[in-house]
């Protein structure tokens, strides 16, 4: 079982930057793949970004390739999306995941452990 913590979100204007972070319990962080996903109101969650086991291989959308920086800390148990040159059309509620595979997926049904979401508000 691993639960999961998102903290980091809030509002910002266009062109800011924020810094996600998701906080997992358990001693077997390091055995999943971590991913970030978002979603926007009236959509459909869609995915953002993920991170293997080792933070070796990274996956992200297009529309945040450039922008957005997953890492993650594996003695501390947590993950992190740095977002910069924030755009209104990222205004959503990001959540956190953890898939128990090494391959960063895209999927959300790959994914297992879900946290419960960061507000994240872009204004123009």
């Amino acid at each position: 079982q691993v639960q999961l913590v998102e903290s980091g979100g809030g509002l910002v204007q266009a062109g800011g930057s924020l810094r996600l972070s998701c906080a997992a319990s358990g001693r077997t962080f390091s055995s999943y793949a971590m991913g970030w996903f978002r979603q926007a109101p009236g959509k459909e969650r869609e995915f953002v970004a993920a991170v293997s086991w080792s933070g070796g291989t990274t996956n992200y959308a297009d529309s945040v390739k450039g922008r957005f920086t997953i890492s993650r800390d594996n003695a501390k148990n947590t993950v992190y999306l740095q977002m910069n040159s924030l755009k209104p059309e990222d205004t959503a509620v990001y959540y956190c995941a953890a898939a128990s595979s090494w391959y960063p997926a895209e999927p959300p049904d790959e994914y297992d452990y879900w946290g419960q979401g960061t507000q994240v508000t872009v204004s123009s």
